[in-house]
């Protein structure tokens, strides 16, 4: 006899306050290894300048935080909430190795219900969007271009296909997206061959359930699914990963249930939703926490659960516009939460960018390569901010850019005891190392109004990253037709049609060359520049994404 689950008799707001306390339980501190590595580059990056105290600003640990009260289930929800428990009992009872992770689906099910009816039903709250802030951050916040309907056509959630398959037998997978997706397992495991790079076969059942949009959950399919196939070859990562595709199935119909009434007539959904800070980092959490497998050792590392928030981070910055149509309620930049805490996480997401280039980085955390690989694939799909919105009137000057003088940070904290954003002047490389060198000489050569900008950007690079051995030919084909391309687009005058050239043709050289980045000599040196190009470079075009705010735009439901 399954015994009962105290969660399930959970009400929303009483399960968002247990996830939260789960977490902090759970989530274990910095290890010493990961101290002594950061000191270390922070000593290397010393040496190429004075040391100095900058300025500081600190990010709240999220899971502390105060969560608003939300309205209860309503008959549906029940109804999915019990068809939940029972499947989740299912794959608890045949391997218990997993109770952690389904106890974080059930309450994150249960919040994930609560925050979608208060949306709905409850009066809106006063919003903090308007107040008045003078930190760097908040003062750098730029102004939202219009949108209309037309400029979200270009979204598609699994990229261009690829010429060459991730998985030849599998066409649904032979995307950008799908690829990235491959290739950060690939990067993480292939120092430490922990046997997860090869393990596609245990995870990608999660992929498959979200894509398919499944409404309901089949249970006499997920019995077969415990009792065979995971019963036959179990590791934990398997049942993890079932519980991660049920979640994903879950989340789906509870937003299409709303979506449906919405277009139905029957409620009014608003652009916004009653996200705290915490309670968008705990959904969040499960949205993506087991998506990215880890060793069970590293699972909850606070180095781990900053990469994977603040990658989530990124992609809402990304996907905020087309979300504010399609009623997404996990996106933060639609949620209630000040302007300047938005700004904080952004600014976040850009530290642990530049954080992720440094070579002291990378032994020191599970999804090293998280960030960088994220950052990437979105920009060669096409779907990236950093072209949609990311062509500025203008290029802003880069003398004491704020967001220049960001240092690389962790952010181990974003979730638990906080974290603090340190600005000060940037280290740069007195000389470019011998490929860099060939990157500069061809911008020079062949976009000379670009050049001073990408040369200043390289020496930065290579003060975080050290010298850079990568791909010459490759690397330089795909930073002219993205970054290069906007750069010159910037200091020209304002083309919506320029820009989405660019942003089109972002996805082309995608496909083109992202097998480039599986290169085992070069691949990993490529996706460190690369990730530093398009989301820590002046004149950092991610950050436009950061001044979205809701407006009256409606329209039909978009791929996502």
């Amino acid at each position: 006899m399954i015994p009962a689950q105290p969660s399930a008799r959970l009400q929303p707001t009483e399960a968002g306050h247990a996830l939260a306390r789960l977490f902090a339980e759970r989530a274990k501190g910095s290890t010493e290894e990961h101290r002594r590595l950061q000191h270390a580059a922070q000593q290397r990056l010393d040496a190429l300048g004075s040391p100095h105290t900058g300025t500081t600003l600190q990010v709240a640990g999220a899971v502390h935080l105060a969560q608003p009260a939300f309205l209860p289930p309503d008959e549906e929800g029940q109804a999915r909430l019990r068809r939940l428990d029972t499947s989740l009992s299912l794959i608890e009872t045949a391997f218990p190795e997993v109770s952690t992770d389904v106890e974080v689906c059930r309450l994150t099910c249960t919040m994930l219900e609560g925050v979608w009816r208060s949306r709905a039903l409850a009066p809106p709250r006063e919003e903090g969007r308007t107040d008045v802030c003078d930190c760097p951050m908040c003062l750098r916040l730029p102004t939202p271009p219009a949108r209309t309907l037309d400029d979200y056509s270009w979204r598609q959630s699994a990229g261009r296909p690829l010429t060459v398959k991730t998985w030849p037998y599998r066409d649904e997978l032979d995307s950008v997206l799908t690829a990235g997706w491959s290739l950060v397992r690939q990067m993480n495991d292939l120092d430490r061959d922990l046997g997860l790079r090869h393990s596609f076969e245990d995870d990608i059942l999660l992929f498959h359930e979200y894509k398919r949009v499944i409404d309901t959950i089949d249970t006499e399919r997920l019995t077969q699914l415990v009792e065979g196939r995971l019963a036959e070859s179990f590791s934990t990562n398997s049942a993890r990963a079932l519980v991660c595709g049920i979640f994903a199935a879950y989340k789906r119909s509870v937003d299409e249930y709303w979506l449906q009434q919405h277009d139905a007539g029957s409620i009014t959904l608003p652009q916004t939703n009653p996200h705290s800070q915490s309670t968008y980092s705990l959904l969040q959490m499960m949205d993506c926490l087991f998506w990215h497998v880890s060793p069970d050792t590293e699972l909850w590392q606070e180095e781990h659960l900053a990469s994977l928030l603040l990658c989530r981070v990124v992609d809402d910055m990304t996907d905020v516009r087309a979300d504010a149509l399609t009623g997404e309620i996990s996106n933060f930049w639609l949620a209630d939460i000040p302007t300047h805490t938005k700004a904080l996480y952004a600014a976040s997401a850009i530290a642990i960018i530049k954080y992720s280039c440094l070579p002291e980085a990378r032994p020191s955390r599970w999804n090293t390569w998280l960030m960088s690989s994220t950052i990437v694939w979105m920009a060669l799909t096409g779907r990236h901010a950093l072209w949609f919105d990311g062509i500025t009137e203008g290029l802003p000057p880069a003398e004491d850019c704020p967001l220049c003088d960001l240092q690389p940070n962790a952010c181990t904290g974003i979730l638990t005891e906080g974290t603090t954003l340190t600005f000060a002047p940037r280290p740069t490389a007195p000389e470019l190392s011998t490929r860099a060198a060939l990157l500069s000489a061809r911008c020079r050569a062949e976009h000379p109004r670009a050049w001073p900008l990408f040369d200043a950007e390289l020496r930065a690079f290579e003060a975080l990253h050290g010298p850079w051995y990568g791909n010459v030919d490759g690397t330089w084909e795909i930073l002219r037709r993205t970054y290069v391309a906007a750069v010159e687009a910037s200091g020209a005058a304002p083309s919506t049609e320029r820009a989405r050239e660019i942003q089109q043709d972002a996805g082309v050289v995608g496909s083109e060359q992202l097998y480039n980045l599986y290169e085992p000599q070069t691949g990993r040196e490529d996706t460190a520049l690369l990730s530093y190009m398009f989301g820590c470079a002046h004149p950092h075009f991610l950050w436009n994404a950061t001044g979205y705010r809701p407006t009256g735009v409606e329209g039909d439901w978009l791929d996502g």
